[in-house]
């Protein structure tokens, strides 16, 4: 045989091989893809039961024990070449188990895979693998689904059992492993513990709502006469532009009154000599409100928007289209009513932007802040850089990461889902108009310098591409890494060094001008030249050198134990910001995020844009506000209260900063509503936030919420500041998006809350104490507040949102949380009641297969197992389902 023929049989037999191999390959993926998955939380507490959390480099020492059980339903398996990824957002620290081993990948990627003595999956086996978490894990949603199956080159599956955004069909129950700690005093919220929790919260008559607007005005006379609006109206909207125009008419409409050439008639206009001082403010507005007319005189087009949509608020649920006749002096108490929403964690939808935009337009928001880029995707379509949403905007299983990111976040190995997506430029133009067009100002985020990945990873593939194609010059344009910085540090989100921007590259700042360049061209064909640029700026550190961690060889009591050697901070090992440190350009790395804030601080005013943010700790090491290029500068307050938030705020204020307050234990939407496993979110800040405490939230006065509210453990803390307090600007809820993987989610973790929020934000409420230097607020001893009236005060909202408000939503299309009801059975009787009043309540006695309108006054006598739920206004949807 000549050497060509022998050559060709090697290739041929080569061919089959590897066919053979990738067949097998893909054999043990579809085989693992149909194992029953079941995770189960075993003790939350493990340092408490005899785990050195310790010793494995637990933050502050502490960690929980879990267990993985997979269940082959299929022939045996012993083949080692096989690796199942999962999203781990607590880090792996050991598996109990020689046969498995955790790799973390990065971010809150992990895989599993077997070690050289695993002994295979038997037929129809169990397999249960313990493992160690750092932290805890106290909510459902702590677990994420969509984990995946890989071999050699076969695609990968996920694994069918996990494919679900219903976490129980594979997360254990989890039974009393709900406590942080020992002397957790939360209370866990069941159908008995919410019933004492609703049981202060009475239903009021119908006649009690009338005149009531959401949010409250300043001042209001309701008169005994009733205007019909039934025959529809007749609207005078020359004072509006147009789009503003459409938006009223819209949301008319929407409510079910017709706009035509007669009926009721509402004039209006724009005449700011005609308000008092007290209402000449953007917003500020007279509603005269009789019996064959009404008229709204704005002091600019949004005070008129806003008394418009006050006669809206007016309407009952029941579809009467009475209203009181009444006279309104309104104006709003902050200048700055904000929401945030991130779609980079998960991507949130247009349509879902929208369907937000206008409800927050009817609750008087006039913030949009808008967080389109961070670690795990690039939402944006910029000119000019097609890598950002090519590769960005995308997660899928490329290890290599040149053609999207990996996977995080329980988004699994494809890109159809929202882990991936992002908004057009055209997309973006058309949410900026939406908005102008209600009144509400949109603030773009870019995050940096951390939080960064999406565009990091980016711009290393266009790099990697231009390079290939010889050209140097312009792959090294907008490169956002040195590449000779090797630093080993690990972010908040677990992420390394590629999760933060270089600030000391000339090539950083031409990608930051060519964003805030794009994204203000957008912004002015919208018809709404960017008014404010947010920088971000936050947790630019190495998580594993905070307080909670200490060197091995110098170990301190209660902390993790790493080698601290091996730890640096940000950019250490950059030479470019080590050159930089040397020349006396910035004193040392810790200055390095507010040094380059201040970088674009010039570029954001050489685009016309007045205004700088961030969140607060991107701008600690800045002198004040005025050294800032642009006129003012504005800081998301994230301090937690009790951790000294009631005080650090005032050290801001009086830096020259415009404050917004945004504490997370008050006004985080990513939070759970109740001390429940089966609620969604994170929990760093606090273990909930409903409805009625962020009513209970005073921002302009932050010691006096030691009164009202308790720590993240439940317990109570004191508060007090020395130092002057010249007020919030603003006042913001933020919904953080990284365990809200679809639109409903979404619209579940914002509303209606954020209704609290809204009335927080424009009213100030009578039990609202005046903040005073020196003044002390000790939980459950001082008495300063008046209990008294902020229960009567929510007691009329709750009842605004049971009787109306929610009815309005379900007309919009939002899937808002249904709370659960509250219940006991006494005597044999039934009683069950709810947070907010007005909601129906049904009961099933038959384990859910008929459920029965339940009456407060008729309480039905039962006996066994007893389910109860609540339903929304239009019957369609009902709450999580509770059973005594």
């Amino acid at each position: 045989m000549n050497k060509f023929r022998v050559s060709l049989v090697a290739i041929a037999l080569a061919s089959t091989l590897g066919s053979a191999i990738a067949s097998e390959d893909q054999e043990i993926v579809d085989q693992i893809s149909q194992f029953g998955v079941k995770y189960k939380v075993t003790d939350n507490q493990a340092a408490q039961h005899g785990v050195n959390c310790a010793g494995l480099g637990a933050d502050w020492a502490s960690c929980n024990r879990a267990t993985i059980t997979l269940t082959n339903p299929g022939p045996a398996i012993d083949s080692k070449n096989w690796a199942i990824y999962m999203s781990n957002v607590h880090k792996t620290l050991k598996v109990d188990s020689e046969e498995f081993r955790m790799v973390h990948i990065v971010g809150d990627l992990t895989r599993l895979e077997p070690t050289e003595k695993f002994k295979g999956f038997a037929a129809g086996e169990s397999v249960v693998i313990p493992i160690i978490n750092e932290y805890w894990q106290l909510y459902i949603t702590d677990v994420m689904p969509r984990w995946y199956v890989t071999s050699g080159e076969a695609k990968p599956k996920t694994i069918a059992s996990t494919d679900s955004e219903d976490l129980t069909t594979f997360v254990e129950p989890f039974g009393n492993q709900w406590k942080r700690i020992p002397d957790d005093k939360n209370v866990l919220m069941a159908a008995a513990s919410r019933f004492d929790k609703n049981s202060d919260v009475a239903l009021l008559p119908a006649t009690a709502l009338r005149g009531k607007i959401v949010p409250e005005p300043l001042w209001a006379e309701i008169l005994p006469e009733d205007a019909d609006l039934s025959k529809g109206v007749k609207l005078d909207l020359s004072s509006l532009p147009a789009e503003m125009e459409l938006a009223v008419q819209q949301r008319f409409q929407l409510s079910g009154i017709k706009v035509q050439g007669s009926g009721y008639e509402i004039s209006t206009r724009v005449d700011g000599k005609a308000l008092s001082k007290e209402l000449a403010v953007s917003g500020g507005y007279l509603l005269t409100i009789g019996q064959d007319k009404a008229e709204v005189i704005g002091y600019d087009r949004n005070g008129v928007f806003y008394g418009l949509q006050s006669i809206l608020s007016l309407l009952p649920a029941d579809g009467s289209a009475k209203i009181a006749t009444m006279k309104v002096n309104d104006a709003p108490r902050f200048a700055m009513r904000a929401v945030f929403l991130d779609v980079a964690r998960n991507f949130h939808s247009k349509a879902a932007v929208m369907r937000m935009l206008d409800q927050l337009s009817a609750w008087k928001i006039n913030t949009f802040h808008f967080h389109l880029s961070d670690d795990e995707a690039w939402r944006i379509e910029i000119p000019g850089l097609p890598e950002l949403t090519e590769v960005g905007s995308k997660r899928c299983h490329d290890l290599s990461e040149q053609r999207c990111l990996l996977p995080q976040l329980g988004s699994g190995p494809d890109s159809d889902n929202n882990g991936s997506g992002h908004f057009s430029r055209q997309d973006y133009i058309d949410i900026v108009k939406y908005a102008a067009a209600r009144g509400i100002n949109v603030i773009p985020e870019i995050d940096m310098p951390a939080h960064a990945r999406a565009a990091v990873i980016s711009m290393e593939a266009r790099y990697n591409k231009l390079i290939k194609e010889g050209k140097r010059a312009e792959a090294s344009k907008y490169r956002l890494v040195d590449p000779t910085d090797d630093s080993n540090t690990t972010s908040v989100q677990l992420y390394d060094r590629t999760s933060y921007l270089n600030p000391c590259l000339s090539s950083s700042l031409r990608f930051t001008d060519k964003v805030i360049s794009e994204i203000q061209a957008m912004h002015r064909e919208a018809g709404q030249p960017l008014q404010t640029w947010h920088f971000g700026g936050d947790e630019a550190k190495n998580i594993r050198l905070g307080a909670g961690y200490s060197d091995i060889n110098k170990p301190v009591a209660g902390t993790g134990l790493l080698d601290m050697s091996k730890e640096d901070k940000p950019w250490a090992k950059s030479q470019v910001c080590q050159a930089m440190i040397k020349d006396g350009k910035v004193a040392d790395l810790e200055h390095l995020p507010s040094y380059f804030a201040l970088q674009v601080s010039q570029q954001v005013k050489q685009h016309g844009i007045d205004k700088m943010q961030a969140w607060q700790d991107g701008l600690k090491d800045a002198e004040n506000a005025g050294t800032f290029a642009t006129k003012r500068v504005a800081v998301n307050f994230w301090d937690t209260l009790y951790w000294g938030g009631f005080d650090s705020a005032n050290d801001w204020a009086n830096k020259g900063y415009e404050v917004i307050i945004s504490s997370p234990d008050y006004v985080y939407m990513d939070f759970p509503y109740e001390v429940n496993p089966l609620e969604r979110g994170y929990y760093w800040g606090t273990r909930f936030s409903d409805e009625r405490k962020m009513f209970s939230f005073a921002p302009d006065n932050l010691p006096q919420n030691a009164e009202t509210s308790v720590d993240r453990d439940g317990k109570t803390f004191t508060a007090k500041s020395d130092k002057t307090w010249p007020g919030a600007y603003g006042l913001s809820a933020q919904l953080w998006s990284e365990t809200s993987r679809t639109d409903r989610q979404m619209e579940y973790m914002i509303f209606p809350r954020v209704a609290a929020v809204a009335e927080r934000a424009w009213h100030r409420a009578a039990w609202e104490l005046d903040y005073k230097a020196g003044k002390e607020f000790i939980g459950g001893v001082t008495q300063h507040v008046d209990r008294q009236v902020l229960l009567e005060d929510w007691q009329m909202f709750a009842n605004l949102l049971g009787q109306r408000e929610l009815a309005r939503l379900d007309k919009a299309g939002i899937h808002y949380r249904l709370p659960v009801p509250g219940a006991r059975i006494a005597d044999g009787k039934l009683e069950a009641n709810i947070a907010l009043p007005g909601l129906t309540i049904e009961y099933s006695v038959d384990e859910g297969k008929n459920w029965r309108r339940y009456e407060a006054n008729m309480q039905p006598t039962v006996a066994g197992k007893v389910m109860v739920r609540s339903v929304s206004p239009d019957g369609k949807r009902f709450s999580r389902t509770e059973t005594l």
